[in-house]
């Protein structure tokens, strides 16, 4: 037995045919009825019953296809890394970006990691850090940016960022004056935050509710720089992190620090725990800790 006929039991299964699973793996159909008759003869077990309507497996047969499944992809994840380390000139990587977070930290950190790896293309996904998590678990991409903590049983990661939240708000507001804003001071206002794709959407509504009231949310938007200018029009205050914050006009809003809590605003480099990563999302890993090494 090796690992071609594991491959050919595994897309038998999943096609449900012997035609489809040799057009699959671009053989003929004689050559996988013959494959699969001489590896009966060596197990002296039949592995398929044979029914005219549908590929039914024998006890024997199930037991070869579920181990099929992981040796097969250890058998393809080895092959991937001899390829990485052949080939570290070549290869792309997928990285989730939140808009804040691309905007002010990364652009000098791609620069550089494209001068030493020009042969690496970097495909970038804006999106908020909570569909960023979930693309990485999910295998869509090999790493991101997202909000600290993070899940240690699904991530690996390390820390790039730690600021705080600040409240935003029209320089006439009553509250514009003061040094700090409480965050139960803001139970009667209304909220412009970022959409639930963004882990900051959750988290500024968790930490309300612990202060006994809901957020009266009237906006929502996916650009802090948007969110700004609504400030500025007085649709509603808002939080934004201090990086953020220094951007903005300071004759349009006026920027308070957050107290009784302070919500943290810290960032992370993730990636899933489990499973195969490549030599190329490695070296970025390995890039951007020396990189936000503080």
């Amino acid at each position: 037995m090796d690992i071609r006929h594991l491959q050919i039991i595994s897309e038998i299964v999943r096609s449900n045919s012997f035609t489809k699973a040799a057009d699959a793996l671009h053989l003929t159909q004689p050559t996988i009825s013959k494959t699969i008759k001489n590896l009966e003869l060596e197990l002296n077990a039949e592995l398929f019953k044979r029914d005219r309507k549908q590929v039914v497996l024998t006890e024997t047969g199930r037991t070869l296809f579920e181990y099929s499944g992981p040796i097969l992809r250890m058998f393809d994840n080895m092959q991937a890394e001899i390829n990485d380390l052949a080939y570290l000139k070549k290869g792309s990587i997928r990285i989730g970006m939140p808009p804040m977070a691309g905007a002010r930290f990364f652009p000098a950190v791609i620069k550089s990691f494209q001068d030493r790896y020009p042969g690496i293309s970097i495909t970038l996904v804006e999106d908020g850090a909570r569909k960023i998590e979930e693309n990485i678990a999910e295998g869509l991409l090999d790493a991101g940016v997202v909000l600290w903590p993070v899940d240690e049983g699904i991530f690996d990661s390390f820390q790039l960022v730690k600021e705080r939240m600040n409240v935003i708000l029209h320089p006439e507001h009553p509250l514009a004056s003061r040094n700090e804003i409480e965050l139960a001071d803001l139970a009667l206002e209304s909220f412009i935050l970022f959409n639930n794709e963004f882990a900051l959407h959750a988290r500024i509504i968790n930490e309300c509710k612990e202060k006994g009231f809901d957020p009266h949310i009237v906006y929502e938007s996916s650009q802090w720089d948007f969110i700004g200018e609504m400030v500025a029009e007085r649709l509603g205050i808002s939080m934004l992190p201090d990086t953020i914050c220094r951007s903005l006009d300071p004759n349009k809003v006026r920027v308070l620090p957050l107290a009784n809590p302070v919500i943290p605003w810290q960032l992370a480099m993730a990636w899933k725990r489990e499973g195969y990563l490549s030599l190329a999302a490695k070296e970025w890993i390995s890039f951007t800790r020396e990189r936000f090494k503080t």
